[in-house]
């Protein structure tokens, strides 16, 4: 029976050769780890990228064709396009002008305002869409508001003779027809007031004359009330209207004669 003894460890038996060979090869295959997660990452990153290169593609097509269905007056048709457009690259300040300015061709003014005001958000420095804006603006009656994305627009791009000459002269002028329609307005008000005041006489209903007048009115009412009439049908057909005063009452035969009031 074989005597039961203490166990050495086994790297007591390993060289120092072989120990340090075990760990070189232990370090290519970290380094083998670490390159293949780098390669996965760089892999997913041009996936990305090619997906977005995309994208950015296929939008641009829809936007040219939604350009060319708006300028045939199909603005239904491009409306569709630009939408699906969004929906690849939703931070396309362009897309939203060009939509504000389709639905302004629509007459539909407060949905031309919010895509305007989409293209303003997304592209603050863009004098096209602050300019949209204006005009969409114009469209709702908001005169003020209008003045002021033009302004906007003319400090982004100083030397545009569309926004200074057209546009915001335009606005200005509108304004000021707006103020002098609202002056003259105020001032008809208050001169009718000024009318319908000085149109109440004043009355004295104490005059004599006054109470004249209300004696000789009371006179004849008394006399109408005192005095009653009837209208008779006689059997034979005939009518007659009889007086009846309260002293002397004048009834016919009631056999001869039917009263119809």
């Amino acid at each position: 029976m074989a005597s039961f003894g203490w166990k050495r460890k086994i790297g007591e038996k390993v060289s120092k050769a072989t120990s340090q060979q075990f760990e070189a090869e232990a370090a290519d295959d970290k380094d083998l780890g670490d390159d293949d997660d780098a390669n996965w990452v760089l892999a997913a990153k041009r996936r990305k990228e090619i997906l977005l290169e995309d994208c950015v593609r296929k939008s641009k097509d829809l936007k040219d064709e939604g350009a060319n269905l708006a300028e045939n007056m199909r603005y239904r048709e491009a409306l569709v396009k630009w939408d699906e457009a969004l929906q690849l690259t939703p931070e396309d300040a362009t897309l939203y002008e060009m939509k504000s300015q389709v639905l302004m061709s629509l007459h539909e003014m407060f949905p031309a305002v919010h895509a305007a005001e989409m293209a303003v958000q997304r592209n603050p420095r863009s004098w096209d869409a602050w300019q949209t804006l204006g005009r969409a603006q114009l469209g709702l009656g908001e005169i003020a508001l209008a003045i002021r994305s033009f302004q906007v627009s003319l400090h982004i791009f100083p030397m545009n003779p569309e926004v200074w000459k057209e546009d915001l002269s335009w606005a200005r002028k509108l304004q000021a027809q707006q103020k002098a329609t609202k002056t003259d307005s105020v001032q008809a008000l208050a001169k009718g007031e000024e009318i319908v005041q000085e149109s109440i006489p004043d009355y004295d209903f104490e005059s004599d004359e006054i109470v004249a007048v209300c004696a000789a009115i009371a006179e004849k009412e008394k006399a109408l009330s005192a005095a009653k009439t009837m209208v008779i049908v006689s059997a034979s057909g005939t009518v007659e209207t009889v007086t009846e005063q309260d002293n002397c009452p004048a009834t016919p035969d009631e056999t001869l004669f039917i009263r119809a009031r």
